[in-house]
C-alpha cells in the first residue's frame, strides 16, 4: 500500500510542476453523470457498457459531451481480465464549433486487475484509445474532410475503504479515492504529450451485492493542444455502477 501512496504523490507532484508553468488557466465547473456495466457472461467472457453526460459550464448550464462505450471481456482469472471495444463521443456545440456538435470514433484496449488488502480494495487499469475526432473548418463552419488522430495511454489506480466493519456489504459505505493519468502520443501532438490529470474522492454506496451509487469531488486538469492553455476543472461526479455475474451457481 505504501507504493501506491507514493504513486499517489507522484501525480500530485506532476500536477504542481505543470501548474508553475501556466500562462493561461481556465476554471470551469462541471457536473458529470455516468452509469457503468460490467456483466460476466461465463468463467471466461463477459462484456462492457457505460454512459455518460456532462455539462458545459456553472455546474448545470449546457452540455459539453455525451457518450457510450461499449466492449467485450476476457477474464483471465477472478482478479485480472482484458478487454476491447468502440466508444462513441459526441460534443455538443462549444467554443470551437458553436453551431454543430462534433463527433468522435474511439476504438479501446484495456487490462484491469483487482487486489485485496484484507477488507480494503485496489483496483487499477491501463487503456489505450485511438481517437479519431472529425476536422472542422478553419472558420468553424462545419466540417472538414477527414479526421484528426491520436493515440492517449490512460493508468487508473482507484481504493475503496469501507466505513463499517463488516467491509463492502449490501447498504454499506466506503471512502473512495482514485486517481487518473492520460498521456498523449502521435505524429499530430506536438505540445500536449500530458493530456490530463483526474483525482477524484467520494462517498460508495453499496446498494446490494452488485450495485453501487457513488458521489463525489473530482478535479481534472488538462493542457491543451497549443501548449500554454490549460484548464482546472472542479466536478460534482455522479456514477451508478452494475457488476453482474450471470454464470450458473455450482
Amino acid at each position: 500500500m505504501k507504493n501506491l501512496l507514493l504513486l499517489f504523490c507522484f501525480f500530485s507532484f506532476g500536477k504542481s510542476y505543470t501548474k508553475a508553468q501556466i500562462k493561461q488557466t481556465t476554471q470551469i465547473n462541471r457536473v458529470w453523470l455516468g452509469f457503468f456495466n460490467q456483466t460476466r457472461l461465463s468463467d471466461r467472457w463477459g462484456i462492457w457498457a457505460d454512459a455518460h453526460l456532462r455539462t458545459e459550464k456553472n455546474f448545470i448550464e449546457d452540455f459539453s459531451q455525451a457518450f457510450i462505450r461499449v466492449g467485450l471481456t476476457r477474464y483471465l482469472d477472478d482478479h485480472t481480465k482484458i478487454t476491447a471495444g468502440y466508444a462513441f463521443v459526441n460534443e455538443f456545440p462549444s467554443e470551437n464549433h458553436p453551431s454543430f456538435s462534433r463527433y468522435e470514433h474511439r476504438p479501446w484496449q484495456q487490462i484491469q486487475w483487482h487486489t485485496n488488502y484484507g477488507k480494503k480494495k485496489m483496483m487499477q487499469w491501463i487503456r489505450t484509445e485511438q481517437r479519431y475526432r472529425r476536422k472542422i473548418l478553419g472558420d468553424s463552419s462545419g466540417f472538414a474532410p477527414g479526421y484528426n488522430f491520436n493515440h492517449r495511454i490512460r493508468y487508473n489506480i482507484y481504493f475503496d475503504v469501507p466505513l463499517n466493519k463488516a467491509g463492502v456489504v449490501p447498504k454499506s459505505f466506503s471512502w473512495i479515492i482514485n486517481n487518473e493519468v492520460h498521456i498523449n502520443f502521435g505524429k499530430e501532438i506536438i505540445n500536449n504529450y500530458f493530456d490530463q490529470n483526474r483525482f477524484f474522492t467520494g462517498i460508495k454506496y453499496q446498494i446490494n451485492t452488485h450495485d453501487n451509487l457513488q458521489l463525489g469531488y473530482m478535479n481534472l486538469f488538462q493542457q491543451l493542444p497549443a501548449g500554454n492553455k490549460y484548464r482546472d476543472f472542479h466536478v460534482i461526479r455522479l456514477f451508478y455502477f452494475q457488476n453482474l455475474d450471470l454464470r450458473k451457481k455450482r
